[in-house]
């Protein structure tokens, strides 16, 4: 052996994985001195200053956290640890990252060697490694991660640990202090008074007392009584238990109020006389932020699928409701009933502007009653979107200071924080208002107003539903007459602007929501119709659909029309007929309609609109079988035998089983004359379907 190889190494033990140290070469060039590199399973460290048994295969003893481990791979590496074991060592370096494997090694390695200074040097520090490292009386404990120069550090403990240790006998819980710990680092005794205080320096600007002037002080002085006194507690129970002890506590900073967490570690020497203990905290202000956030929107995910659950039932509902009343009653309830919200109920507006009550579920009585008799300046949140036509939703209610004082205060009675108004509407129909209260802050999110939104939107549509239906199913009828002067649509500037008159054949929306009319102009041809169509600014989009002598028929894309606004209602148009800017508008209705509430619709698109008469009217009531036969008695045999042949021959499929040209050499005519018959059998079905026989419809694709 050399001069070199016989002076004291620094031994680093290193984890199985690793197989190579990577602190070795520069340990070396910086020491001078003979590095050695061996296993932590090994290594045996109880045998490092005798002899070794030469006879033994390696004179490996296998760690108990690696038993089963593979022993030395090579020759030179047994004769390394051979060699290692004959020689004190000057320090020993554990560059492991396995809490246990340094536990048990520092365990063994204070056992036998309690003069050489140990090293923890892992890769990646940890709070944890930091906790195993101080309390298995670790010299020090680099990260060689974090820091930028450990080997600088390893050597410094290496010189002042071999030179000697301090007279109080704290240097590895000092070294340890200066070294890790995320944000801050303390001594602290057993009456909470600071003894050492550690600051890395991207937290330093944090506190309002620099870290050197906290020594001498005590906890009380640092925090609040009550923030004092747990943590007070909780280094009185690390000291009585000697185990670690966690807390998480707020702190004012220079950056506001932020939240920390500390391992609170008992010393088992005592210093400067008393017992102690070492705080390690970090600041978690981040996470804990994170975390409140990850919950509110886990919270708030939990909400809204159930609100999706309530919408989709009651939505279940309202398909298979009777009748208006029943349709609101059932939402007010099943609203209630899913314990989401306090209180429910629906109201209109009369013909004076006030609100009546239809019906309710819920026990929120008192802000019911006060927002009934709320009257003065103030408009509450229901009656702005009953006047509007607009959401509207009102958080923080009982805090809320631009509500009025009686309106807060019977919030606070009945336990109601927040609350939604949404228009029942479809279409430009307003059927009302639904209310909702909740006894939660902030329970109406942008999410849970859309689907809201969308649950006023289903109820009007149900309740027009209703409306068509009752109507198209009742025997006796209430037909109304409305006279409409000086309108500011097509029609009206027509017939006044070229005496003529339009009547209307039919209206109704597509899918999109555009919406179609298709007018007969008698007194006028078809270019000039279309001429003033195209210029007039109610008219989207025009088309001729037929062009006679002085009779013509265009289609007519609108911006908005009074046909739409009763159809909205339940009405059935019968007849629209426009002279000189007058109209008159025949319609039809169920007996129980609400007829203030139709022409009210009508006159906010039609300012001089009204009712000029009111007639009951009985109507027939025909059976499938009826209107079967009054269709066959429309047709032709030629029509009725073409469409028999078209329907059977799979004309009408698709793809087509049968084409126009298979069915005209069936009938063994040609084909234009078998797609007459078709068209006109096909119209005279159609009209019956349609038109009724009465004249126009309006519908809805």
């Amino acid at each position: 052996m050399t001069e070199r190889q016989c002076s004291r190494p620094i031994v680093i033990v290193i984890d199985t994985r690793t197989q190579e140290s990577r602190l070795r070469p520069r340990l070396e060039q910086a020491t001078e001195r003979d590095v050695r590199t061996v296993c932590n399973h090994e290594c045996p460290l109880e045998s490092m200053t005798t002899p070794a048994d030469t006879e033994r295969d390696s004179g490996v003893e296998t760690n108990a956290e690696h038993s089963g481990d593979s022993a030395l791979s090579s020759t030179e590496d047994t004769a390394a640890v051979s060699e290692t074991a004959r020689i004190t060592p000057s320090a020993v370096v554990l560059e492991l990252d396995r809490p246990g494997d340094i536990q048990s090694l520092l365990q063994r390695v204070n056992a036998d060697l309690p003069a050489v200074p140990t090293i923890v040097a892992p890769h990646e520090g940890s709070e944890r490694l930091a906790t195993v490292a101080l309390r298995a009386d670790a010299t020090e404990y680099v990260p060689t991660e974090y820091d930028e120069d450990p080997i600088d550090r390893i050597v410094s403990t290496v010189q002042s640990e071999t030179s000697g240790r301090s007279d109080d006998g704290d240097s590895r819980y000092h070294h340890i202090l200066a070294t890790e710990l995320p944000d801050e680092a303390f001594v602290i005794g057993e009456d909470g008074t600071y003894l050492e205080a550690k600051v890395r320096s991207r937290s330093a600007d944090l506190y309002t007392v620099p870290a050197d002037e906290l020594v001498g002080t005590t906890l009380e002085d640092a925090f609040p009584d009550t923030v004092a006194a747990d943590l007070q507690d909780c280094l009185d129970r690390a000291i009585q238990t000697g185990g670690v002890q966690s807390i998480e506590y707020q702190a004012d900073t220079t950056d506001g109020c932020r939240q920390f967490e500390a391992r609170v570690v008992p010393i088992d020497e005592r210093v400067q006389g008393r017992r102690a203990v070492v705080w390690l905290a970090r600041d978690i202000t981040e996470r804990v932020e994170r975390e409140r956030q990850l919950r509110s929107r886990q919270d708030q995910l939990e909400t809204l699928n159930r609100i999706n659950a309530v919408v989709r039932q009651v939505i279940e509902t309202l398909v298979e409701a009777p009748a208006r009343d029943t349709i609101e009653r059932e939402v007010c309830e099943q609203l209630v009933d899913s314990e989401l919200y306090c209180g429910s109920w629906i109201a209109e507006r009369t013909g004076d502007g006030r609100l009546s009550y239809r019906t309710g579920a819920g026990d929120a009585e008192t802000i019911l009653e006060c927002v009934r008799d709320c009257t003065g300046e103030y408009e509450n949140p229901v009656a702005q979107a009953a006047r509007t036509g607009e959401l509207r939703t009102t958080n923080s209610i009982t805090e809320n200071e631009s509500l009025p004082d009686e309106l807060r205060a019977a919030a606070r009675e009945d336990d109601v924080r927040s609350g939604i108004v949404v228009p029942i509407t479809h279409e430009d129909a307003t059927y009302g208002v639904l209310t909702v209260l909740a006894s939660r802050d902030d329970a109406f999110s942008e999410r849970e107003r859309a689907e809201f939104r969308l649950l006023g939107e289903t109820i009007g549509f149900t309740i027009m539903a209703v409306k068509n239906r009752q109507l198209l199913f009742a025997d006796s009828v209430v037909e109304l007459e409305f006279q409409i002067d000086g309108g500011d649509t097509f029609c009206f500037d027509l017939s006044e602007q070229y005496d003529c008159t339009g009547s209307l054949e039919w209206a109704g929306t597509t899918s999109g929501g555009r919406l179609f009319q298709y007018v007969t102009v008698d007194g006028l041809d078809g270019e000039t119709v279309l001429e003033e169509a195209t210029t007039h600014e109610s008219v989207e989009e025009c088309r001729l659909i037929h062009d006679g002598d002085e009779r013509c028929t265009i289609e007519l894309r609108l911006r908005r029309s009074g046909v739409r606004t009763l159809a909205n209602h339940g009405s059935t148009i019968r007849d629209v007929t426009v002279e000189d800017g007058v109209a008159t508008c025949l319609i039809e209705v169920s007996q129980d309609a609400n007829i203030r509430e139709i022409a009210e619709a009508l006159t906010v698109v039609y300012e001089d609109a009204e009712l000029v008469a009111r007639r009951e009217v009985d109507r027939a009531v025909r059976t499938a079988a009826e209107r079967r036969t009054r269709i066959l008695d429309e047709l032709t045999d030629r029509q009725l035998t073409t469409l028999r042949l078209a329907y059977y021959g799979g004309f009408f499929d698709w793809p087509r089983e049968s084409t126009g040209e298979d069915i005209a050499e069936a009938m063994n005519i040609s084909p234009p004359t078998m797609h007459q018959h078709l068209r006109k059998g096909l119209k005279s079905i159609l009209g019956e379907f349609f038109e009724d026989s009465t004249g126009t419809g309006t519908s809805t694709e």
